[in-house]
C-alpha cells in the first residue's frame, strides 16, 4: 500500500512547546572553520572556509545547553505546493507508453541484421550502446528482458581478450571491451578485469594514439567508467583509472565545448559511487539531447529521438508523482510535531530527494517515504545526543526507549517527550508496512537495530561529556554503528516489493558483510567533512583525531590520507559484495538499494557536509531531480 494514500500521523498529542521558547539567555559563538577539499585520491584543493554557528543556551531549569547553529528548513509548505508538476495526466503516460513498445521494438530488431543499421562488423557494440544508454537515460526498468537478452548475447561472444565491435570482428577494440566489461559487471555477468591487459603497450603500459580523436577518446572514457567498477586486488582497474583520468582532463583542454567534453566533465565530477542515478540520468538527457541533435550516435536520428522524448516524458512524469509524496511528508512533518523541534535539522526534503535519485521505480513509494522518515528521525536524534542533551538526560532517554512504550514520556523532560513519540510512532507505523509486504512481524528485529543505534549514540556521548579520546578502532567499530546506514536501510527496503526471508537478510542487514562496508563509507567519509565543526562544537572524537591519537607525530593530512585510502579500499569491497558472480542465493536486486544509499549519503559528502550546509550543493540536487522539470 502506497505511503500517500495513508491518513497523517496522529501525534498532535505529543505537540509541546518548544524546549527552547522557553530560554532566557542565549550566547552564540561564531567559528570559522576551514573545510578540505579531497579528491579520490587525496587532498588536492582547499574549499572556501564555512560559518559554523555554536550557541550555547540557558533552559528555565538553568541548564546549558549547546546548539549546532544550523540553518532552518529551507522548503516551506508555500514553496512545495508551488511545485509545478503538470505531467502527471494520463496523456503522458499513454504517450510514454506508445514510446516504450516502440523502443523495444528497437531491441528486437538488433536481432534481425539488415546489413546497413547493424552487421556482424557492429552488432555488439550496438547492443552495449542501447543497453548503457537506456540505462543512463533512467528508462531500463522498463526493457530488463531485451537487456538481458541483448548483454547474454554479448557475453556469448566474450573471450579472455574482450570483444570487438562485432561478432566477426578481426581484433578486439578497447571502446567495445570496456563497455562491455562495465557494462556486464553492473548486470552479473563473470567478466575478469585481466581483459584490459590486452590494450597495454610492451612497457606494461596503457597505449593509445597521440592523436585525440573522439573515437579515441571515447574510448578512454568508457575505460575510465569501467575502471570505477572495480574489485579488491585488481591492480589493472587500478592502473587504468590512473592512465584514463589523466588522459580526460588534458583532452577537455584540447577539445571544443560540446556534448562529449560534457559527458567526459561529469563523469571526473561524479565518478560513478556518487553518481545517483537519476541525476545521471538528468544530466544525459542534456548530453544525449545534444548528441541526437549533431547526428552523433550508432542509432538513426528518428530512433535516438524516441529514446530522447522517451526519456523527458518517464522524468516529468515521475515529478508529479514526486509532489504528491511531498506533500504527503510536509504533512507528515508537521503533524508529528517536529517544527517545534527547533534545537536540530530538519532535512526531510534533501532525504526524499536523495531517495527519489536512488529509487525512481513508481511503486516504491513506502521505500522514499520511509527513507525520508528514518533518516529525519536520526537526524533530531545525532542532534540532541551530540549537542542539546545532558549525559543525564540521554542516559535516561536511552533506557526508556527500550521500555517502547508511550508512558515512559512521564519522565522525561519536556523537549524529549515529542522526540520519542516520533520515534516511537514511526517505527510502529514502518513495521506495519514492512509486516504486510513481508509477510511476517517485524517489529522486533526492528526494534533491536534502533536499539543499538541509540547505545552507540549514547556511548559517544558519553565520550562527549568526559573528553576522552578513545583508540581508532574502538572508535570505528562503534562509529559504523552511530553512522545510522543500517536503521536508513532496514525498514525502508523491507517495505519494497523485493522479498527478504531471513536467509536473504541477514547478508543484506547486520551482520553481513555488505552493511559493515557501507557503514564504513558513511563512518569515515562523514568525519573527513564534519570533523572539524563537530570539534568547534565539543565533539573531539572523530575518525581523524583517533588516528592522530594512535599515530604519535601525524599530522591532520596524514589522517586524512589514510582515511581516503580506506574508502578507496572500502568502496571496492561494497562493489565486490553488490556484483560479485554466481550470488544465487542472494540477487543483485535484494542488494541494490542498501548499495545505492550508501551512495547516496556519500553524494551528501562530495563537497562538505551537505546536511549541515544544505543550501548549496544540496539544495541544487534538490532543484535539479524534484523541482525542475526537463523541456520537451
Amino acid at each position: 500500500m502506497a505511503l500517500v494514500s495513508i491518513a497523517p500521523l496522529a501525534a498532535k498529542s505529543c505537540l509541546h512547546k518548544s524546549f527552547i521558547s522557553s530560554t532566557h539567555d542565549l550566547r552564540t559563538i561564531c567559528r570559522t572553520i576551514p573545510t578540505l577539499g579531497i579528491s579520490r585520491r587525496g587532498i588536492k584543493s582547499v574549499a572556501p572556509s564555512i560559518s559554523m554557528s555554536l550557541t550555547t543556551i540557558v533552559s528555565d531549569d538553568g541548564v546549558q545547553r549547546r546548539m549546532g547553529g544550523f540553518h532552518s528548513n529551507l522548503w516551506n509548505d508555500d514553496f512545495i505546493q508551488s511545485i509545478s508538476a503538470p505531467y502527471g495526466d494520463s496523456s503522458y503516460r499513454e504517450r510514454a507508453a506508445r514510446l516504450i513498445a516502440e523502443v523495444k521494438k528497437m531491441f528486437t530488431s538488433m536481432s534481425n541484421e539488415d546489413g546497413e543499421t547493424i552487421t556482424p562488423l557492429d552488432d555488439l557494440l550496438q547492443r552495449l550502446w542501447m543497453v548503457d544508454n537506456v540505462e543512463r537515460l533512467g528508462i531500463d526498468r522498463h526493457f530488463k528482458n531485451e537487456i538481458k537478452s541483448a548483454l547474454d548475447f554479448v557475453y556469448s561472444y566474450w573471450s579472455a581478450k574482450g570483444i570487438g565491435s562485432g561478432r566477426e570482428s578481426v581484433v578486439t577494440d578497447l571502446n567495445s571491451t570496456a563497455l562491455g566489461l562495465r557494462t556486464l559487471r553492473l548486470r552479473g555477468y563473470d567478466v575478469s578485469a585481466d581483459v584490459l591487459n590486452h590494450f597495454k603497450d610492451q612497457s606494461g603500459k596503457f597505449a593509445c594514439t597521440s592523436s585525440q580523436t573522439e573515437d579515441g577518446i571515447r574510448a578512454v572514457l568508457n575505460l575510465y567508467r569501467a575502471s570505477l567498477i572495480s574489485f579488491p586486488g585488481e591492480k589493472v582497474m587500478d592502473e587504468a583509472e590512473t592512465f584514463s583520468e589523466k588522459y580526460l582532463k588534458e583532452a577537455l583542454q584540447n577539445i571544443p565545448v560540446c556534448s562529449l567534453s560534457r559527458e567526459i566533465s561529469d563523469v571526473l565530477e561524479y565518478g560513478w559511487h556518487t553518481y545517483l542515478p537519476r541525476l545521471e540520468a538528468r544530466n544525459h538527457i542534456d548530453v544525449f539531447g545534444q548528441e541526437t541533435e549533431n547526428r552523433k550516435s550508432y542509432m538513426n536520428t528518428e530512433k535516438t529521438e524516441k529514446l530522447l522524448e522517451l526519456a523527458k516524458l518517464e522524468f516529468n512524469i515521475f515529478q508529479a508523482l514526486q509532489k504528491r509524496e511531498l506533500e504527503y511528508l510536509a504533512r507528515w512533518w508537521k503533524d508529528s510535531g517536529s517544527p517545534q523541534m527547533t534545537f536540530c535539522r530538519h532535512r526531510h526534503v534533501e532525504y526524499y530527494t536523495l531517495a527519489s535519485c536512488i529509487a525512481f521505480e513508481p511503486q516504491h513509494s513506502g521505500f522514499r517515504l520511509g527513507f525520508s522518515k528514518a533518516c529525519h528521525i536520526i537526524t533530531v536524534l545525532d542532534d540532541m545526543y551530540d549537542t542539546f542533551g545532558t549525559l543525564d538526560e540521554l542516559q535516561l532517554f536511552t533506557a526508556e526507549i527500550k521500555r517502547w512504550d508511550p508512558s515512559a514520556t512521564e519522565c522525561l523532560p519536556e523537549y524529549m517527550k515529542g522526540v520519542y513519540m516520533i520515534v516511537y510512532n514511526t517505527v510502529n507505523e514502518m513495521c506495519e508496512e514492512a509486516d504486510t509486504a513481508q509477510g511476517r512481524d517485524t517489529l522486533n528485529y526492528c526494534r533491536k537495530a534502533w536499539e543499538d543505534y541509540i547505545d552507540s549514540y549514547m556511548q559517544e556521548a558519553k565520550w562527549i561529556a568526559s573528553g576522552e579520546l578513545p583508540s581508532f578502532e574502538e572508535y570505528y567499530e562503534n562509529g559504523k554503528v552511530s553512522s545510522a546506514h543500517r536503521i536508513s536501510a532496514l525498514q525502508p527496503i523491507l517495505t519494497t516489493d523485493i522479498p527478504f526471508p531471513h536467509h536473504i537478510l541477514k547478508e543484506v542487514d547486520f551482520p553481513s558483510k555488505l552493511n559493515d562496508l557501507a557503514s564504513a563509507i558513511l563512518r569515515l567519509r562523514g568525519d573527513t567533512r564534519c570533523y572539524q565543526a563537530d570539534r568547534a562544537r565539543g565533539e573531539e572524537a572523530s575518525c581523524i583525531s583517533c588516528y592522530m591519537k594512535d599515530n604519535p607525530g601525524s599530522t591532520e593530512e596524514d589522517a586524512l590520507n589514510h582515511i581516503n585510502a580506506m574508502i578507496s579500499d572500502v568502496i571496492k569491497g561494497l562493489n565486490w559484495e553488490l556484483l560479485k558472480p554466481n550470488s544465487i542465493n542472494v540477487p543483485i536486486s535484494a542488494k541494490k538499494h542498501v548499495f545505492d544509499i550508501s551512495r547516496a549519503f556519500h553524494y551528501g559528502y562530495k563537497y562538505r557536509d551537505g546536511y549541515s550546509v544544505a543550501n548549496i550543493e544540496t539544495k541544487t540536487l534538490v532543484k535539479r531531480t524534484l523541482v525542475d522539470p526537463v523541456t520537451l
